[in-house]
């Protein structure tokens, strides 16, 4: 794995979706809002790992480096079909899935059956990001719940956390900004929902990696991403 800070130099192939003989199909025409899907990064959690940005987010952390990703009104509409079979396309070219954004906690319904369908039918490991507090997540789990006319004790705030492996949580503060670890500020906490990694796991993370598109574009992912002009 690389070492921390180091810059990492890839190229952005968007693929096809792809169908596999043999496997059923399970159809989901539950939908995702998109900004941007990178089939491989080192830069967004442990190992090679697609990356998924949501698109849309409220919560306006000042100073955000994703600002692109907040307007709900931009992005594209893409079945949590599609998007899972661009991850099977992938083979073992990754050892797990990256979901950011935007906010994909105000996505709860896609992102859900998302991440269901890459628990159930795959090995992949699930890092997800979301500018709400732990304490926030509660709230929301138990709001869903009295909705819901449910009286159920849970570890986790939300059922959806429970394919997640490690989750980033809380909001970007810009005036206790680290950037390492995969946490931003260091006010966000990382959560570790199974034993599949460790903090020194997202230690070793690269800061920042340079992406090349075939088409000529070049932007920059990471915790600690950086003006191209700078490089």
């Amino acid at each position: 794995m690389t070492r921390p800070g180091r810059f990492v130099l890839c190229g952005f192939i968007v693929l096809p979706v792809a169908n596999r003989k043999g496997r059923r199909a399970v159809s989901d025409k539950t939908t995702l809002r998109i900004h941007q899907f990178l089939p491989q990064s080192k830069a967004n959690g442990p190992g090679n790992r697609a990356v998924i940005w949501v698109q849309g987010c409220t919560l306006g952390c000042p100073g955000c480096f994703n600002a692109p990703t907040h307007l709900t009104q931009a992005g594209v509409d893409e079945s949590v079909d599609i998007i899972f079979e661009r991850i099977l396309a992938l083979g073992s070219n990754i050892e797990g899935i990256t979901i950011s954004g935007g906010e994909p906690l105000q996505q709860q319904t896609g992102i859900a059956s998302l991440l269901r369908r890459v628990k159930a039918e795959t090995k992949l490991s699930v890092v997800l990001f979301t500018g709400f507090s732990w304490e926030e997540l509660e709230r929301m789990g138990e709001a869903d719940r009295q909705r819901a006319g449910a009286d159920i004790s849970t570890a986790l705030p939300l059922p959806l956390l429970a394919d997640v492996d490690v989750l980033l949580a809380g909001r970007y503060d810009a005036g206790r900004r680290i950037a390492r670890g995969l946490l931003g500020s260091d006010n966000k906490i990382a959560y570790f929902l199974t034993t599949r990694y460790n903090q020194a796991d997202l230690d070793r993370v690269p800061k920042v990696e340079v992406i090349v598109t075939p088409q000529g574009r070049v932007f920059t992912t990471g915790i600690d991403p950086v003006h191209l002009e700078g490089l």
